[in-house]
């Protein structure tokens, strides 16, 4: 009893030295004054070309020959990228111009969840695109069967359902730490490692929370994409066509190319235990999963996908002929 009574009289005694926190500062790259405007014109541009990248995707595959499963998913996954990169680079743009980097507690409270919410679903999404592959390659002939329509829905509403739950499980336990001292966030956004170094609260329990969670919410998906590709290397290994062979893995090849961009970045800042104390590290990491891999995706997928490039000359050709019948009319 003596010892729950000390440890109650602790805690109420740091509760009543907190400072009541309204504002975090987004330090970001403030150090740096000299790089602000060039980060801020190369960022511009990289989000610039995100938003046009994933929009082309949706458009393109909205094409009536590509409305198939993959196509399906791809779509989801470039709305799931503009969104993300929505909740981080516009603020962050605005910090490399200003002299006030502040974020209110409640606007860092929704940055945390929607980065947590569209950043977690996109890990479940990644891993109902994996099983599409493996049906598709591994029970071709039923897979118009399994991979209908209401499976489709049902698979992204269910990692849509996991990222929402686990982001407000997270989002809340990180804001009900005591905040004390310093606001300044050295990060360009709200996430939970800069956020738990602020807290009063003995930090290595709390950093092993947090890896415990990211295990479970990283390794899950990643582990049904191991076992998928399992299959699915083993279907085409026995392959005896070389073209056949040739064809499943270009059909496999940008999937493995996203998910190794996102969850080699994710995992390199949330499975180390010690990666509260490298900040410095995860920010260029953060940097990379937040901006440069949503840029690439639309690369990826188009460059290597001739179905998307004929679904892109027809878009273009269509709205060549639409000009071209305006003009006209006028």
């Amino acid at each position: 009893f003596e010892g729950c009574f000390f440890s109650l009289r602790h805690f109420f005694l740091i509760l009543g030295n907190l400072t009541t926190v309204t504002e975090f500062i987004l330090l970001g790259l403030s150090d740096h004054h000299d790089l602000q405007v060039p980060l801020f014109s190369i960022y511009l541009s990289i989000y610039t070309i995100t938003l046009m990248g994933n929009i082309l995707i949706i458009l393109i595959t909205m094409d009536p020959a590509l409305h198939t499963p993959m196509y399906f998913f791809l779509r989801i996954l470039s709305f799931l990228e503009i969104c993300y990169t929505s909740v981080t680079v516009p603020k962050m743009l605005v910090n490399f111009l200003s002299d006030n980097r502040g974020i209110s507690y409640t606007g860092c409270v929704a940055q945390m969840y929607f980065l947590l919410f569209l950043g977690i679903s996109e890990c479940f999404l990644l891993a109902a695109m994996a099983y599409d592959r493996y049906v598709a390659i591994c029970n071709p002939l039923r897979y118009r069967l399994i991979m209908n329509r209401r499976v489709c829905l049902f698979l992204t509403v269910l990692s849509w359902f996991w990222g929402n739950v686990v982001s407000l499980v997270q989002t809340a336990w990180v804001f009900t730490l005591p905040f004390c001292g310093s606001n300044q966030i050295n990060y360009f956004f709200c996430d939970i490692p800069p956020l738990i170094k602020l807290s009063c609260i003995d930090i290595p329990l709390y950093e092993m929370q947090l890896f415990t969670a990211a295990i479970l919410v990283i390794f899950t998906p990643f582990s049904l994409i191991v076992v998928s590709y399992t299959f699915i290397i083993s279907t085409i290994l026995k392959m005896a066509s070389a073209e056949g062979r040739h064809k499943a893995f270009s059909t496999c090849s940008s999937h493995l190319i996203v998910v190794t961009l996102y969850y080699g970045s994710c995992g390199l800042i949330y499975l180390r235990p010690k990666s509260i104390h490298l900040l410095d590290t995860n920010k260029v990491l953060a940097l990379i999963y937040t901006t440069i891999t949503p840029t690439l995706n639309p690369f990826i997928y188009s460059l290597r996908n001739k179905e998307v490039k004929e679904a892109l000359r027809r878009l273009l050709l269509w709205d060549g002929l639409k000009g071209k019948i305006f003009s006209q009319r006028k």
